[in-house]
């Protein structure tokens, strides 16, 4: 997915640093600066962690015309209200179309302004789409960083660039193994004085519901087992 992430005059390096390692978490490489304020920096770096070969490859360019050249679509994203702007979109309405043109005909850039007053009115106005991020109106400003993350994690997302891990398949108990489970337990109730077996009342069809709705592994079983197995000797 061709996806630029372009920062419009940032005035931080640790900005920079920690913008790319929000990108490469989520499997974009394309950063594009324009005029930052220091860069390269230790700073850049130090925070970029294990993402430094971002900063490695980032282009430094002397305005937004120039780092837009190859791009056929951007997205400028800001929080303020504007007047003449393209009508404002969500992120998350916008997603799927930019993953999609992205995907399949050519290069998006996602347009962030500088930390202090995003993006001038004449920088969105270079940008086709104007997207925003809806936060708590009292306070909706993101820092950069963060606004980078949120914005490479609903593209991610749109494209369904990762899948969720995969849970290690564990091997379940068995009718036989909750059964032999129950006569332990039933055992020990009664040995240890908590069950009365001329009146059990509905005490094991409790248990057998209980251990039903648990869903148990047999390596499960095999602990409790154990552990009633103890008991059952620690008395003796």
């Amino acid at each position: 997915m061709r996806i630029r992430v372009v920062l419009s005059r940032p005035s931080h390096p640790g900005n920079i640093g920690a913008a790319a390692r929000a990108m490469k978490t989520m499997g974009f490489a394309d950063l594009a600066l324009v005029q930052p304020r220091e860069f390269p920096h230790a700073e850049a770096t130090a925070l970029a962690a294990g993402a430094a070969d971002l900063l490695d490859t980032a282009r430094v360019h002397p305005s937004l015309d120039a780092a837009l050249a190859d791009c056929i679509v951007a997205a400028g994203l800001s929080a303020r209200r504007r007047e003449l702007t393209h009508p404002p979109q969500t992120l998350r309405d916008a997603a799927p179309e930019l993953a999609a043109i992205a995907t399949s005909q050519g290069r998006v850039a996602l347009v962030f302004g500088n930390e202090t007053s995003g993006l001038s009115n004449e920088e969105l106005a270079r940008c086709q789409r104007f997207v925003t991020i809806p936060a708590n109106p009292a306070y909706s400003s993101l820092n950069l960083a963060a606004a980078v993350q949120v914005a490479c994690y609903e593209l991610a997302v749109a494209a369904a660039s990762f899948d969720a891990p995969r849970a290690t398949a564990r091997e379940a108990a068995t009718g036989e193994d909750v059964s032999r489970l129950c006569e332990e337990l039933e055992r020990v109730a009664v040995d240890s004085g908590y069950l009365d077996p001329a009146q059990p009342g509905r005490f094991m069809q409790r248990i057998r519901r209980l251990l039903a709705r648990a869903g148990l592994e047999r390596e499960e079983v095999k602990i409790l087992r154990g552990f009633l197995g103890a008991l059952a000797k620690k008395k003796l």
